[in-house]
């Protein structure tokens, strides 16, 4: 039997190629005898760019960047010489794993570290940007990453802005005579894994913001912030992101690069999967197993176990899926897609324990799946 391991990151406890190993390590456990092939999956969430990096054996530059509230940092990135790509990481300088809890702050944070590492990619002489953008800590749609590049945001008497929320609330004019040249020359494209629009109620700031440590107020500022910012867009630009699925990706960050850089905005899990030839790998298996923090009927909107299950399906593969969380109760839309979910978590405990066990949990639950697959064989052969 060919099992093809392709998990996703299991948000805030492990990263997609330590959950494949640790499922890898149960299956072995269980003495099941099987062929394993782990191939770990980025949707366009933190941990993305690492992953295409990997897959695609790229090289890696370092740059001295900032963090979110401007703090001195080094950041990474993959380029691509032949093509001239770069692969960018939003989280690696404007994330919020770079901050403590305590130093969250959405009306402060602002995406110019993202910028500092896409103007040293044009420097390296990159013309097509790659940037995934979860994990942000920021919402400042991507006023940040414009002005590192040289874009100025100016109030009615014509000064330059901080680009701040609570500053650019007096935004009247963006002054995009002054940004780096080469970006002429450049295609941008935003991977993302949501297709939450910019604003209003499901939008980025009261989606994401509360991850983010915006209160409920600041949450409304912020949206107040993004409403007036798209005005700007609108008038100025002719660019409304009001409408623009997944505009609302990364506090917005997606549809300021739609609006100011016509970037392209590419479902992140669909990407990743054409440009590391999964379906190449998928047709050899037999079965397949993913998962992720957790799977449930937002997994149906474009999440990464959704992607590889999609894939498995249309070739009349089995699909084990394995969450932190699964639903209760069954139902056709999931049906249709996982043969089976199964929980990892053992026992009544706190979610923080159970983000803490991630890897043990699934070890385990890769050894029952082995051990119920020895099963079920025994019970076909009968």
């Amino acid at each position: 039997m060919q099992i093809l391991i392709a998990p996703n990151a299991f948000k805030n406890s492990l990263a997609a190629d330590q959950a494949a190993i640790a499922l890898a390590e149960g299956l072995k456990e269980s003495g099941l005898i099987c062929s394993l092939s782990c191939f770990p999956i980025g949707d366009g969430g933190d941990g993305t760019m690492k992953l295409l990096i990997k897959h695609l054996c790229l090289n890696t530059v370092e740059v001295n960047t900032i963090d979110p509230l401007g703090r001195p940092i080094k950041a990474n990135y993959g380029y691509d010489q032949k093509t001239a790509t770069a692969y960018i990481e939003m989280a690696d300088a404007s994330g919020i794993r770079l901050l403590a809890d305590n130093e969250l702050n959405p009306m402060k944070a602002t995406s110019q570290g993202t910028g500092l590492m896409i103007k040293d990619a044009l420097v390296r002489g990159a013309r097509y940007i790659v940037l995934g953008v979860g994990g942000s800590a920021t919402v400042d749609g991507a006023c940040g990453i414009l002005s590192a590049m040289g874009a100025k945001f100016l109030d009615k008497k014509g000064e330059e802005l901080k680009v701040s929320p609570l500053e650019l609330l007096k935004l009247d004019r963006i002054d995009l005579s002054g940004l780096d040249k080469r970006i002429e020359y450049c295609r941008f494209t935003v991977l993302t894994d949501v297709k939450n629009k910019l604003l209003g109620s499901k939008g980025a700031a009261f989606v994401f913001g509360p991850q983010k440590g915006a209160s409920l107020e600041q949450q409304e500022i912020l949206d107040d912030f993004l409403e007036h910012l798209n005005c700007i867009w609108t008038t100025q630009l002719k660019k409304d992101a009001g409408r623009l699925i997944g505009g609302g990706a990364a506090g917005g960050v997606a549809a300021g690069l739609w609006a100011m850089l016509d970037a392209e905005l590419l479902n992140g899990i669909d990407y990743f999967l054409k440009v590391t030839d999964f379906d190449k790998k998928l047709t050899k298996a037999d079965l397949l197993i993913t998962g992720e923090g957790a799977i449930d009927l937002q997994t149906l909107d474009g999440k990464g176990p959704f992607g590889v299950a999609y894939r498995a399906k249309a070739l009349g593969l089995p699909v084990i899926g394995v969450a932190g969380n699964v639903p209760l109760q069954t139902n056709e839309q999931m049906d249709a897609y996982f043969d089976i979910l199964i929980p990892t978590g053992h026992g009544a405990v706190s979610l923080e324990e159970l983000k803490k066990c991630t890897a043990e949990n699934l070890e385990r639950t890769g050894k029952l799946i082995g051990k119920f697959l020895q099963f079920a064989s025994k019970k076909t052969v009968k």
